[in-house]
């Protein structure tokens, strides 16, 4: 129901990232969430309700004894543009619960790939504009911003969070 959706830009993401790549399934069912393993890296995708991920992660951080610096999250940012992509360790989760639950279950010294999805008009509607699908104008730039970011993502697994800055933050 929410495969197109602004609140799943990260899903979007992950899905591109391991579209190509030789992957295993992992089943556990502690994780709740869809967890994917090519080498020494795992694509997850939290099964619970956006506000309750961080208890996946905590779950998976744990089994396999994850360093929190080891950690991207990268996820819908209302506070951004649509299309700007913006990097980050730590900081506020901005009213993003997704963000909240994670920072009470792991710690904020993850790396954060952020994804500027825009604002709806009236503040009211904020619900309702981060559940609903991008427009036919905005699917077309997707494309763009999502390859955008996996340069960035594979950048960031070998540079310092300043250098993936420099180059790969969009505007």
């Amino acid at each position: 129901r929410y495969e197109n959706t602004r609140h799943n830009i990260g899903f979007m993401v992950i899905d591109s990232m391991t579209k190509n790549l030789n992957t295993s399934i992992i089943n556990k069912s502690n994780f709740k969430a869809d967890v994917l393993k090519s080498g020494y890296d795992l694509f997850v995708k939290p099964k619970t309700y956006m506000n309750l991920s961080g208890e996946s992660i905590i779950s998976i951080k744990d089994y396999y004894k994850i360093d929190i610096e080891n950690i991207i999250v990268i996820h819908d940012d209302l506070d951004l543009p649509f299309g700007t992509v913006k990097f980050k360790i730590g900081g506020s989760h901005g009213g993003h619960n997704g963000l909240k639950s994670l920072d009470s279950h792991i710690g904020k010294e993850y790396t954060r790939v952020r994804i500027g999805i825009g604002k709806p008009v009236n503040k009211a509607d904020t619900a309702n504009f981060v559940l609903s699908n991008f427009s036919k104008e905005e699917l077309n730039k997707l494309e763009d911003i999502i390859a955008h970011t996996l340069e960035a993502i594979a950048c960031i697994k070998i540079h310092s969070i300043n250098e993936v800055k420099s180059k790969f933050t969009l505007k």
